[in-house]
């Protein structure tokens, strides 16, 4: 089998099997990629971790997109992609066609899946909070983040606050930095990684203005799925507040069909940003999730291209690594907002709900249950919630 049919098939498999969110996948990428097949060494697939944790973006889609260029090239990372990324993505889009097609919008399993994400966002934040807010310095910026993402809710606001947070960074946290970093074999031209790093930022910057041009709403859609790509750092679950604002208030979902994708997603293995995939199919069908799985994953390959070949030298920065654990400590802050709104303030309504979240809870971080029988039980629990 050539490289690059080997990479589709580990990856298929891995899209298929790899349930539990971002640091779940990279256990599996570390089993599959540094252990049995060994296309990396222990100290470059730490090193290319860490480059992924400094991006926006989806980690472990992006830790995906890495090790498929360093084992064949910018293709190998583009198949890698695909096949980690196909399997989450037809399933949801089925489940937007079933949400539509049968008006499930009341459907009691429908708020237990809403219920569900409440569970799964306070798992998130509860573990990153021990990680990256573990201090009085990082507590106190995740908490004035919370502030000021539910207060200053503008279209410029959370761009903003990353930014201030990177500068805090490096003041307070540079000297927090250790470790020498190894040389990762890159097989892609400094030149190619310039070019991807100016389309990058040319997008971010062209795409809002064209939109205000503009009523055309595939550009639009492009628009809002790009720049929330974009501007994620800490992984899937901080889209959440992102996309949020980007397809509730234009009107192209009700709040409601998008915290019921949000909890089906967590069924379904594979990264959580093919939660666009739903979306985009709820807005224009077939077409549209396609576009918008484009649109949200585009930023990312664009970074790891433009980012791995210079990485080993930025790793030594340790003003780079300092803003990187500022940024780290404001997205505890952020989550800690969307887990308050919309999801607590949307799905936890009368006690019994927040019962269920806590049977949940307990079932997931405790019981260390896997993650689709927490879907599994929260539909079933909905469901009997809404015959009580």
């Amino acid at each position: 089998m050539s490289a690059l049919g080997e990479v589709w098939k580990v990856s298929f498999k891995l899209g298929l099997t790899s349930f539990g969110g971002p640091i779940a996948h990279l256990g599996y990428f570390h089993n599959e990629y540094v252990r049995r097949r060994k296309w990396l060494d222990e100290r470059s697939y730490a090193d290319l971790i860490a480059l992924c944790q400094l991006l926006p973006g989806p980690a472990s889609s992006q830790a995906g997109i890495g090790i498929g260029i360093i084992r064949s090239g910018l293709l190998g990372g583009l198949v890698a992609w695909l096949g980690f990324t196909l399997p989450s993505v037809i399933a949801l889009v089925l489940f937007a066609y079933l949400f539509k097609g049968f008006d499930l919008g009341t459907a009691g399993w429908i708020h237990g899946l809403k219920i569900v994400a409440v569970v799964i966002v306070l798992q998130a934040v509860l573990g990153m909070g021990q990680k990256l807010a573990n201090n009085r310095s990082k507590a106190t910026l995740a908490v004035l983040a919370l502030g000021v993402t539910l207060i200053w809710q503008t279209a410029f606001s959370q761009v903003l606050l990353i930014v201030a947070s990177a500068f805090i960074g490096v003041l307070l946290f540079r000297k927090e930095t250790a470790g020498d970093p190894s040389e990762l074999p890159v097989p892609v031209s400094r030149r190619t990684a310039v070019i991807c790093l100016v389309l990058f930022l040319v997008l971010l910057v062209a795409l809002p203005l064209l939109r205000e041009q503009s009523a055309n709403i595939w550009l639009a859609m492009f628009d809002s799925f790009y720049r929330s790509g974009s501007l994620v750092f800490g992984g899937g679950h901080v889209v959440l507040p992102l996309l949020e604002r980007e397809v509730v208030p234009s009107g192209w979902l009700s709040q409601n069909e998008f915290l019921a994708g949000y909890g089906a997603a967590q069924a379904v293995p594979g990264p959580l940003f093919t939660f666009a995939a739903y979306l985009g199919a709820l807005i224009h069908g077939t077409a549209g999730a396609a576009w918008a799985i484009l649109a949200i994953f585009l930023p990312a390959f664009l970074l790891v291209v433009g980012v791995l070949p210079f990485w080993s030298v930025l790793r030594r920065n340790r003003r780079v690594q300092g803003a990187l654990i500022g940024v780290n400590a404001a997205v505890v802050g952020i989550l800690l907002a969307a887990l308050y709104h919309p999801v607590f303030t949307t799905a936890i309504i009368v006690p019994y709900d927040l019962v269920l979240a806590a049977a949940l809870f307990l079932m997931l971080t405790f019981w260390k249950l896997p993650p689709w029988v927490i879907v599994l039980a929260g539909a079933a629990g909905g469901e009997l919630l809404a015959w009580s």
